[in-house]
């Protein structure tokens, strides 16, 4: 279960209406109609942060000096490129390091 600093994420269940508010209908299991988590994602820092990560950042604690990608990695939500700064999901490094850091054609393998 991922946390919070002090404390756990609560359990959420779906309630068969979108999670956006909008108030949709949506299927056993799903908390959002389709492509309303990304409007729900980005409307919430535009409505608490003026549309700004770095104030988002800045509100939750981090910043140049506590990084949040850092924190993913350390709590075994994301991994780190090994061979740059890219942090992400274990998926997305795979497809980043195969894509960015592959050998080019003229180097030897």
């Amino acid at each position: 279960m991922t946390t919070k600093p002090g404390k756990p994420l609560p359990h959420l269940t779906p309630t068969g209406t979108c999670r956006c508010g909008c108030t949709k209908k949506v299927g056993a299991g799903s908390f959002f109609a389709p492509g309303h988590d990304k409007v729900a994602e980005a409307a919430l820092p535009a409505a608490e942060y003026g549309s700004s990560v770095a104030q988002l950042l800045h509100a939750h604690g981090y910043g140049p000096d506590h990084s949040v990608s850092a924190r993913v990695v350390s709590e075994g939500a994301g991994r780190k490129c090994p061979s740059c700064a890219c942090v992400g999901a274990p998926a997305s490094i795979a497809n980043h390091t195969k894509r960015d850091h592959a050998p080019t054609s003229t180097e030897q393998v």
